[in-house]
């Protein structure tokens, strides 16, 4: 038996980005007395989300690793608790700037970054403004409890991200999000949202932890975020969900070597044929 105990967050953020800091400090300190191992904060967690507006004042919000305050923060809470945490922040880096996390391993350490591969341009997710395509390509970072692959929002929309985490030997899919308000009004997305990962957790035949904020920012527009985080099994099934408002902390546990056995009883990666899978590097015919 290998046993993980994983948690997924969910809170409002403010421009207070001390008091924001302290705010998800309490989420992780309360995951870790659950017991958990893994803890997900949600993405761009350090401030409301700018991304609503292209404003060039907001390009100066991006810190290199090393400048961030939130990795410093919980690289010290991460081998103090002896827990993994990804973090998800705005990463300037050379001329250009990234949508990423920095996954800390248990003893404090930074595994490595992962820059956001798939960008949204949209009403409200103005993120091609801020952002460059992420460079890194998925990744899969083995961990004192488990390897884990950690795409970020609008990531959780392609299969293919998903795959190619698992095909790295991720063992746990883990997306931190910032989704909420559509430009089309009638539009209530988050029963598609989950749909879509418990469809990643099913056909990869492991865990997916989902984590997303809370409130309402006003920023000249206005977008509520309906949070709704949540964690399924390796079947796709919803064992832990948080409602649309609500301040949470989810905790499951799994045992990575049963649904090892499983994966590999089931004959999906078995049956893989990637010889056929050439249309899956165009954009169609």
């Amino acid at each position: 038996m290998r046993n993980v105990t994983v948690a997924a967050t969910q809170m409002a953020c403010t421009w207070d980005r001390e008091e924001t800091l302290v705010r998800a400090a309490g989420l992780v300190e309360e995951a870790a007395q659950k017991g958990a191992n893994i803890v997900l904060l949600q993405e761009l967690f350090e401030t409301p989300y700018f991304c609503q507006q292209e404003r060039t004042e907001y390009l100066k919000l991006a810190t290199t690793v090393e400048e961030n305050p939130a990795i410093a923060y919980f690289q010290k809470m991460a081998k103090q608790k002896e827990i993994v945490i990804p973090v998800s922040f705005y990463e300037k880096a050379g001329n250009t700037a990234f949508n990423s996390v920095a996954v800390i391993d248990a003893d404090g350490s930074i595994l490595g970054v992962y820059r956001k591969t798939h960008i949204p341009h949209s009403l409200l997710y103005e993120e091609k403004f801020y952002f460059t395509p992420g460079d890194t390509g998925f990744r899969a970072w083995k961990t004192q409890f488990g390897t884990i692959g950690v795409g970020i929002c609008w990531d959780q929309w392609f299969p293919e991200t998903a795959r190619g985490m698992a095909l790295q030997g991720a063992e746990i899919l883990m997306y931190p999000t910032a989704i909420g308000s559509e430009a089309v009004e009638t539009i209530d997305s988050m029963p598609h949202w989950r749909r879509c990962m418990q469809g990643h957790a099913a056909a990869n035949i492991m865990p997916v932890i989902a984590s997303n904020r809370i409130g309402t920012e006003t920023d000249e527009t206005s977008m509520t975020f309906y949070g709704s985080s949540f964690i399924t099994d390796h079947t796709g099934q919803i064992l832990q969900g948080a409602d649309r408002e609500s301040r949470t902390v989810l905790v499951q546990s799994f045992d990575l070597d049963e649904i090892e056995e499983y994966r590999r009883s089931w004959g999906v990666w078995r049956d893989r044929r990637p010889e056929m899978y050439g249309i899956l590097t165009t954009h169609g015919r």
